[in-house]
């Protein structure tokens, strides 16, 4: 099941730890963090002109948003709408409970508009170096339009990863990575709590105990399939909607971190990494890889926040 395929480094900014990707179709852009140097990049796919921002948390996460030319920003504790053009920053309210001792890790906006987010114990230190993630205080919770609406829906996790909807909308796959293990629960839209946050099925495991890395952050495609980026393993995997391992595709750098299809087809696959922890041979670390595949991707879904 191992393949060869032709991988490009579209970004070889050597991230700490890269995450967070984001296509912006509009733009044709893809944008994605370094949640180590608190930096939030773009680069433009017409021109491959790369920008960066400088933020005063690690930046973990981005979604679009129902506004256009904003984004919404996770940082280590709380939840930002920004506007790149004008560098604008909006505070959205939400706060993480227990920060600095925990911080918000991955996190997707869901088919109703709702931010989904994971949290783990916190890992990096104020001035960027880091220290042992561990312990099961992670949590995975939603947020509406305002702070008031933020709902958990899931706790005991090491380190909440991996956020991605099946292409029917009726599953959520999601992940521990301490636990090397990947889940899913039964999703609808139209469940909802009081507050209007999603409800979740029992979750279940769908992929665990592949022995090449850590499961960090994925993106599914047109058929179902999850790609998933193997912190420390050096490979992508596709999984089968049953759970099957379909194939493993060896990546140029140790450390994959996250990834999302973009494109104006959709057909290619944007991959993260992180510098940290690996050897000195490593030399495109931390950079940003692009790879084209048979089957496109799905589009992301926005926030709502108007």
């Amino acid at each position: 099941m191992n393949e060869e395929h032709r991988w490009e480094c579209v970004a070889p900014v050597g991230s700490g730890c890269g995450e967070g990707a984001l296509w912006v179709e509009a733009e044709q852009a893809l944008y994605w963090t370094d949640v180590t140097r608190f930096l939030l990049h773009r680069l433009s796919a017409r021109d491959g002109c790369i920008k960066s921002w400088f933020f005063e948390e690690p930046v973990v996460a981005l979604s679009r948003t129902d506004r256009a030319g904003c984004l919404l920003v996770a940082l280590g504790s709380r939840l930002l709408l920004w506007t790149p053009a004008t560098d604008e920053r909006v505070d959205h309210g939400a706060r993480l409970r227990g920060w600095p001792q925990v911080r918000f890790n991955e996190g997707r906006s869901g088919p109703e508009g709702r931010f989904w987010v994971g949290s783990m114990r916190n890992n990096v230190n104020p001035d960027g170096t880091v220290r042992d993630a561990g312990g099961s205080e992670g949590v995975l919770m939603s947020v509406g339009r305002d702070a008031h609406s933020a709902t958990v829906h899931q706790t005991g996790f090491g380190i909440a990863n991996t956020l991605c909807w099946t292409p029917d909308q009726r599953c959520l796959i999601f992940g521990d990575t301490l636990a090397n293990t990947l889940y899913c629960a039964d999703y609808r839209a139209d469940w909802a709590d009081q507050d209007g946050g999603g409800v979740l099925g029992q979750r279940r495991i769908l992929f665990t105990g592949f022995g090449r890395g850590l499961p960090d952050g994925s993106a599914i495609d047109a058929q179902g399939f999850v790609w998933n980026c193997r912190f420390g393993g050096g490979c992508v995997v596709r999984i089968a909607p049953d759970g099957a391992l379909d194939r493993i595709i060896e990546a140029p750098t140790h450390n994959p971190t996250t990834c999302a299809f973009g494109g104006p087809d959709y057909r290619t696959l944007y991959v993260t990494s992180a510098r940290i922890g690996t050897a000195a041979g490593d030399r495109l670390a931390g950079g940003v890889f692009a790879l084209r595949t048979e089957v496109p991707g799905l589009p992301s879904f926005a926030f709502q926040c108007a």
